[in-house]
This record gives C-alpha cells, sequence and structure tokens, in this order.
C-alpha cells in the first residue's frame, strides 16, 4: 500500500513540539489496535501528517496495557468484529482510565453499549466514513462526493471539468483546481417526475407471476365494470342490482335465468366475459399464490416497488449498502438493491425500511436487463468481495455500455486499477484509503465531513467547506495533540 508522501518539511516531524505554520503542535502519539490493511492505511496517513505511531497486531491483555504508555495520546481500535472492538476499548479503559478513544463499529447496539460505558470513546460508524464517496458519483455525473453536514443540510463536491480530474493541484485557498464545494446541490428529481417514474414502475412490474397477478386483476375488474354498465343500460336494472349481477358472473353463481330475455348479442357478450372470467380468476390466483409464498422482498404498490427508470440499483446488502439505500431514498432517488444470500443480516432490516430487494446474481446479464439497468440513474456494486464487485460492473458494462458505475474496491489496488483502464469502470472507490484517511483524520482531532476518490488520490472535506489532497492535508498543522478528537455519529441510521 502506498504511503502518502508528505508535500512539506513540518509533516514529516515527529517532535511533539514542532510548530506548523498554524502555530501548533503538528505530533500526537497515537497507538493503533488492528492487524488488517484498514489499520496499515490509518497508520500511513497519520504518520505523513506528522503524528508517531506505533501498532498492535493482535494484542494479548498484558502487551496492550504494557504499551499504554504515559505519552500516548489517543488510542485507535480498528476492528471487523464490533465485540471484539468492544474488548478492545473496555481494556484501555481499565488500564487508562479517561484516555481518549477512537473505535469502529458497524452494529448500533454495541455503540451505544461502548459510549455508554466509555464516556471518553468517540465511535466511528464505517459507513459514515464510506457512503459519501460512493453517494455523490452515484447521484450526479458532475458529484464526487455527497454528505450531511451536523445541521442536516446537504454538502456536495462537485467536478467542473469533464470526469474528475486525475491529478488535481491545490489552490491558494486549499479548494483543488477543477472542483466545486456546492451548499444544498440540487440533486432531487422533480415532484412530477417522481410521480411518473413511480405511476411507470406500478404498470411495469419486474417478474412474470406479478405481471399475472396485475393482468387478472385488471382482467376481472374490466369485466365486471363492463357487466354493471351492461346491466344498468341493457336491461335497465338499478346499478346496485347491475353491480350484484356482475358479482355473480366473477364468482361463477348461477344467475337464475335472469338474462333469458335478454337482447342476443348481450347473451353473446356474457358467455364470452363468463369465459373471460375463468382465465382472468386462473392469472390473479396464480401470481397471488406465487407472492404469498416465495418470500420475495418486493411489493406491487408502495415503497417496495421496484422502481424502472431513474434509479440507482445497489449490488451487496451489507451495512454499506443498506446505509447508501437510505440515503438514496432520503433524496427521493428510487432505488433497489440486489443480495445473493436471503439469509444475510441487514435482509430484515431493509424490509422494514421499504427498499425493494431482489434476490439473485447481480453479475447475471439476464437479473441486469430484469431491473431496468439501461434506465437506471446507475449501478453501485458494493460487496465487499473485490472480484464479485468486478464481475458486476463487466456485466453492467455489456448490457449498458454507457451506464454510470461505482465499485466498491477493498484495498485491492492492482486488481481494481487494472479493471478500470481496461473496462472503463466510473468511479474505484477504495476503501481501505478512504475510510483510512477518515480515521486518521478523526484522530488527529479533525472533524472530516467526508474523503473521496478523484480519479487515483484521495481527498478530504473539511466543515468550512475546503478540500485538501489527504496526503497533504494542510488542516493537521493546526490540531493539537492535547486536545480531544472530535465527536463522530455512532453508526449508520
Amino acid at each position: 500500500m502506498p504511503v502518502p508522501e508528505p508535500s512539506a518539511p513540518w509533516q514529516r516531524g515527529t517532535d511533539p513540539g514542532t510548530a506548523g505554520p498554524g502555530g501548533g503542535p503538528t505530533s500526537r502519539r497515537l497507538l493503533l489496535v488492528g492487524d488488517d490493511d484498514l489499520t496499515a492505511a490509518v497508520a500511513d496517513y497519520a504518520t505523513a501528517w506528522g503524528a508517531r505511531v506505533s501498532r498492535l497486531p493482535a494484542p494479548t491483555a498484558d502487551a496492550l496495557v504494557t504499551a499504554l504508555q504515559p505519552d500516548v495520546d489517543i488510542v485507535v481500535v480498528i476492528s471487523r468484529q464490533d465485540i471484539q472492538a468492544l474488548r478492545y476499548a473496555l481494556l484501555v479503559e481499565h488500564a487508562r482510565p479517561g484516555i481518549r478513544l477512537l473505535v469502529t463499529l458497524f452494529d448500533r447496539t454495541v455503540a451505544g453499549e461502548v459510549v455508554r460505558s466509555v464516556p471518553n470513546c468517540a465511535v466511528i460508524g464505517m459507513t459514515d466514513a464510506l457512503v459519501p464517496a460512493l453517494l455523490g458519483p452515484c447521484v450526479a455525473d458532475r458529484l464526487v462526493a455527497l454528505c450531511r453536514t451536523p445541521d442536516g443540510n446537504r454538502l456536495g463536491v462537485a467536478s467542473t471539468t469533464q470526469g474528475a480530474p486525475d491529478s488535481p493541484e491545490e489552490g491558494t485557498n486549499g479548494i483543488q483546481d477543477g472542483l466545486r464545494v456546492e451548499s444544498s446541490p440540487e440533486v432531487r428529481p422533480s415532484a412530477v417526475r417522481r410521480l411518473w417514474h413511480r405511476a411507470h414502475a406500478q404498470v411495469r412490474p419486474l417478474d412474470g407471476s406479478t405481471n399475472a397477478l396485475l393482468v387478472g386483476l385488471a382482467g376481472l375488474t374490466l369485466v365486471f365494470l363492463l357487466d354493471t354498465v351492461l346491466g344498468a343500460l341493457v336491461r335497465g336494472e338499478p346499478l346496485i342490482a347491475a353491480a350484484w349481477h356482475a358479482a355473480m358472473v366473477l364468482t361463477t353463481v348461477d344467475a337464475g335465468g335472469a338474462d333469458a330475455h335478454a337482447p342476443p348479442w348481450y347473451l353473446m357478450l356474457s358467455t364470452v366475459s363468463l369465459l373471460c372470467v375463468l382465465g382472468f380468476s386462473a392469472l390473479f390466483t396464480a401470481g397471488l399464490v406465487d407472492r404469498m409464498t416465495s418470500g420475495r422482498l418486493t411489493g406491487l404498490v408502495g415503497a417496495r416497488v421496484v422502481p424502472r427508470r431513474g434509479h440507482v440499483i445497489v449490488v451487496g446488502l451489507g451495512q454499506v449498502g443498506l446505509r447508501l439505500c437510505l440515503e438514496l431514498q432520503r433524496l427521493g432517488i428510487g432505488v433497489v438493491a440486489v443480495e445473493r444470500d436471503p439469509r444475510a443480516a441487514c435482509v430484515p432490516v431493509a424490509k422494514s425500511l421499504g427498499i425493494p430487494v431482489m434476490f439473485g446474481r447481480a453479475g447475471d446479464r439476464f437479473l441486469l436487463r430484469k431491473l431496468a439497468l439501461p434506465r437506471a440513474r446507475a449501478i453501485v456494486a458494493a460487496t465487499s468481495d473485490v472480484l464479485e464487485n468486478i464481475a458486476v460492473a463487466v456485466a453492467a458494462r455489456a448490457v449498458a455500455p454507457d451506464q454510470r458505475i461505482v465499485l466498491r474496491a477493498d484495498g485491492d489496488e492492482d486488481v481494481t486499477s487494472e479493471s478500470r483502464y481496461l473496462f472503463r469502470i466510473g468511479t474505484v472507490c477504495d476503501t481501505h484509503q478512504v475510510a483510512g484517511s477518515y480515521i486518521a483524520a478523526m484522530a488527529m482531532g479533525l472533524a472530516p465531513l467526508a474523503t473521496f476518490v478523484i480519479g487515483t488520490r484521495i481527498c478530504v472535506l473539511h466543515p468550512d467547506g475546503q478540500v485538501h489532497e489527504a496526503a497533504r492535508c494542510a488542516r493537521t498543522c493546526t490540531a493539537d495533540p492535547h486536545t480531544p478528537p472530535p465527536a463522530a455519529p455512532a453508526v449508520a441510521d
């Protein structure tokens, strides 16, 4: 993994008293607990920004206590297992009560327990670090990041060039050339467009059984209305009596010779309608039984209707995919999730949130066509398996050559770089670099709104709207090692 190169002498210092241009110390002593590539990325960025970093890959309790030297300013715990992270946090608090802690967690229940047990601990939800970098590109071509500010507004970083610049230069005001920070960018579709997309989804169902159910229901309704109108106009029956006779036709109940003296054409039409009722009833019953027994997480009406135009397809319903779907829904953008495993932990949560979910292999071109990929806004391959994400991107490129593709890559730089150049993948988000720079910035006492990808570079968006390249983040020079890190949001909603 490449180590970010500092661009100024003051960023290379390890002396805690070294002063940067802002007058504050540039170094703090970090103890990193973790043994994966994400931990290495955090160490790389923190070291490049002037911190003194010690790493403990998988420490025992005694080793962790021994490493907690008096000059350690903050302990950062990084683990994919939330219970393990909780254990380390409690051990650190027991050995050094009151020391500043930064812990990465996924589960909200565990995060709440950590905050209650260790008040001096700040919890970083990994979705908070990753979702802004994925959300921006899948919402609009011009956006490279989109996030929410603490006051609830949205802040976007837009590219002012054709595509994101690969090697941006930092201007005098800190904002990268070729980028523009937009306050509350307009990304929500208009009410008319949302209504049109919803109506289009209602009349263009996804699968054959749903088609059968809707055709059967529409046919039965049409026969009922036709018989009611003819009964009232031809036989002169009151409207209620005409509706009663039409209902008997639908339920194939003998009308008792009520139509014996009707005109011949009416009798012929009634015969045809009775035969149609048989077919429509069969279609309706077959579709209804299939929906009741299939366990699918798509709906006929309401929020779980699979959108057919202007939507985003999110492949992989993990914590990151779930949060991304939720943010898209909040923006008023239609979304459908694709998950291979029906027993995935986030599936019940998606059901409760009204997110439509399709089960299957997203690398299947037939499934992508069913999901109306050519008419979609974007497709996001957000599983934790980089090879599966690449397979999804390749299949999507074959189905819709001009479609916007956002790909999540967990640290395999060679594979993702080769795939991006060979298959013209639009945005490749290296999650280890994005999350690593985010965690490092938090550990250094900053409050980054987002870290995101610009070509092959990682940039940091600060609360004041300034953007810096992560490898040369000038804001770190003013971070005091004796001030606590800013509070971080607990975990994804």
